[in-house]
């Protein structure tokens, strides 16, 4: 990769869990939790390559209309992911509707940020819309969290379903057609390539 282009913000959208269930004969809220070691391990990376923040989509505000089986899944999985993260050092941040009824109690201490390693964003209950609502009293709700230089999806899906987008103005965006508990290094090692030969003028 040349030097000097190394993103300093990914955003990342695991997408394909319930996919990668039903292929395997699983029911569908049994992909979730098979996403959380592929979640640990591309932190890994990003610390390795001295990426200074990420943001994953755990869940939104609209994914809580799924069936009651399945949104107790991913609950418990981006609980278990938040944990596991602070226990490896990441200065995390929830960032979500806190407020709500959705939002699960056991991240509470999380929205505001905690930790002093690399910097890492999980959307838990976050909305678009709620995210937006904040310039009703002076500022987005997503306010610290900068400006993105690269986003990753899995799952083959070409659109941001809501991904923090006044961060997103100017992302890259990068798509892996695997599933994301399917996830390899190769898949962030392309990403990474993919990005160091794109022309960034943001506008400019």
């Amino acid at each position: 990769m040349k030097r000097g282009r190394v993103p300093r913000h990914i955003g990342f959208i695991p997408d394909g869990n319930r996919r990668w269930a039903a292929e395997r004969g699983l029911n569908k809220e049994e992909g979730y939790s098979c996403g959380i070691e592929a979640g640990f391990q591309l932190f890994e990376l990003c610390a390795q390559r001295g990426i200074e923040e990420i943001s994953i989509y755990g869940f939104t505000q609209d994914n809580t209309k799924r069936p009651t089986i399945q949104k107790c899944a991913f609950t418990q999985a981006c609980v278990d992911f938040a944990q596991g993260l602070s226990a490896r050092g990441a200065a995390l941040l929830a960032v979500g509707d806190g407020a709500s009824r959705q939002f699960p109690p056991e991240l509470r201490s999380y929205l505001q940020r905690t930790g002093e390693g690399p910097r890492v964003n999980l959307l838990v209950n976050y909305g678009w819309e709620w995210d937006l609502g904040g310039l009703r009293t002076g500022e987005i709700k997503s306010k610290d969290v900068s400006r993105l230089d690269l986003i990753v999806r899995w799952g083959g899906g070409r659109r941001l379903s809501g991904f923090l987008p006044v961060q997103s103005v100017y992302a890259d965006f990068f798509v892996v057609d695997d599933y994301w508990p399917d996830f390899c290094p190769r898949h962030f090692e392309s990403a990474l390539s993919w990005f160091a030969v794109q022309d960034q003028t943001l506008g400019g």
